[in-house]
């Protein structure tokens, strides 16, 4: 294959390959997306350890030691069975995700695709949710699906499956011509779309999928869960949606951080309130207080959206034409705006369940790339960090670490509970 002179962008083959390729990142990919023609415009802004496996995958792909894996993953693709692999070379992709400063080069789908047409918010909160939060979080999604809202969320324990459960309950109480195409639950995974995590959620993933649901990851089949995959999953959840309802969370929750992303991508922030002397609301009144909505129903979310309220219509073309729309101004408006930061604690979290995976049609193992690598210790900001905050742009000059790199070498890190935001900067904990 020939470099061709006029192809404007990446194939999804090169989409596939350039996922594949050692060393190659997503912040990369959207800089170069942004300034440089494909190909020749990348090449000559690569560093050589990247420019010349690409020029080999331009010049001759079937040279290129990655050629079998990019095949055996193009092969997995079969939208009949319902295993989907988009890119943005790919009519079906979700362009919202393109605002993102590191959009993913690959989506890996199980389940019904045609739900990133519907219009999505996020219901986020604490793994260990309190009765209350639970039943908040089954009846907010219960009522959004019912108003045409499908409902996004990260299939965790807790408040995360309280709200896949809701959202599937009112899916299967609407009628046949309630809305032209069924709103549902999406499920952004920390691991690959065949993999069962965490373990106890079999049933409500099989249940997801029988009742027109989405399961949807970065990583490639048969990829296990990693702590450092959670947060890229969790700017996925926010971006693919248009708000954010955050149900229950301390202070130390990963849910402030998944707020916190929310306000970057300018999407909407809510939190239901609580009792002030209850630590699991304490993270919802500090979001709250920062310029998040106060929720107390659905009608409050919705007045907050309501010009892109999605039409109550079974004329599909209508719908779809509306649901675009949606997109296309939430696209812009973010684009537009300037990112807002939200200050807030850190999240620790442990992943120790055991995972089980479900058949699928035969894939390559994954290679070791496929996966965000850990912050290395020469990279990390952490070596720069004490108990005084340090401004970022302080520590940017210090680590030689472009502003998006660290800002997602931070995130990773306040996961972790070693870093947090504090008025002045970022401190070590």
């Amino acid at each position: 294959m020939s470099i061709d002179v006029e192809q404007r962008g990446p194939s999804r083959a090169d989409f596939v390959f350039l996922a594949r390729l050692p060393g190659f990142g997503t912040h990369t990919a959207a800089k170069l997306r942004e300034r440089a023609d494909w190909p020749q415009g990348w090449l000559a802004v690569l560093p050589p350890r990247l420019a010349a496996p690409l020029r080999l995958w331009c010049e001759r792909p079937e040279s290129s030691p990655l050629h079998e894996q990019v095949m055996a993953d193009l092969a997995w693709h079969a939208p009949a069975q319902g295993y989907h692999l988009l890119t943005p070379a790919d009519p079906e992709w979700p362009t919202m995700l393109d605002t993102l400063p590191d959009p993913p080069l690959v989506l890996w789908a199980l389940g019904r695709q045609s739900l990133l047409e519907l219009p999505m918010l996020a219901i986020v909160g604490a793994r260990k949710a309190s009765p209350a939060g639970l039943r908040h979080a089954h009846d907010f999604a219960a009522e959004l699906v019912s108003r045409g809202w499908s409902v996004a969320s990260g299939l965790a324990l807790g408040v995360d499956a309280a709200a896949h459960q809701g959202a599937l309950a009112a899916s299967a109480r609407l009628g046949a011509h309630d809305y032209a195409a069924n709103p549902s639950t999406l499920a952004v995974l920390g691991c690959g779309v065949d993999v069962v995590y965490p373990a106890q959620h079999h049933h409500l993933r099989q249940r997801l999928l029988e009742g027109g649901g989405l399961l949807l990851s970065e990583h490639p089949p048969g990829t296990g869960a990693h702590a450092r995959h959670f947060p890229r999953r969790n700017r996925l959840i926010t971006g693919l949606s248009l708000g954010v309802l955050v149900v229950e969370a301390t202070l130390r929750s990963g849910s402030l951080v998944s707020a916190r992303l929310a306000m970057e991508q300018n999407r909407e922030v809510f939190a239901l309130p609580g009792r002030i002397d209850d630590i699991t609301a304490s993270g919802c009144l500090e979001l709250i207080r920062q310029g998040a909505t106060l929720v107390r129903d659905v009608d409050d979310m919705l007045a907050e959206l309501e010009h892109l309220l999605p039409a109550h219509s079974t004329e599909q073309p209508s719908t779809q034409a509306r649901v675009a729309s949606s997109r296309q101004s939430a696209a812009g408006s973010a684009a537009s705006r300037s990112a807002t930061s939200a200050r807030q604690a850190t999240a620790s979290a442990t992943f120790a369940t055991p995972t089980t995976s479900l058949p699928l049609p035969s894939l390559a193992p994954p290679a070791s790339s496929a996966a965000t690598p850990p912050v290395s210790q020469e990279a990390a900001p952490l070596c720069f960090l004490g108990a005084v905050p340090l401004a970022l742009d302080k520590l940017v000059e210090l680590s030689g670490t472009s502003v998006s790199e660290l800002s997602m070498q931070l995130l990773e890190l306040e996961l972790e509970g070693r870093v947090m935001q504090a008025p002045g900067g970022w401190k070590r904990l």
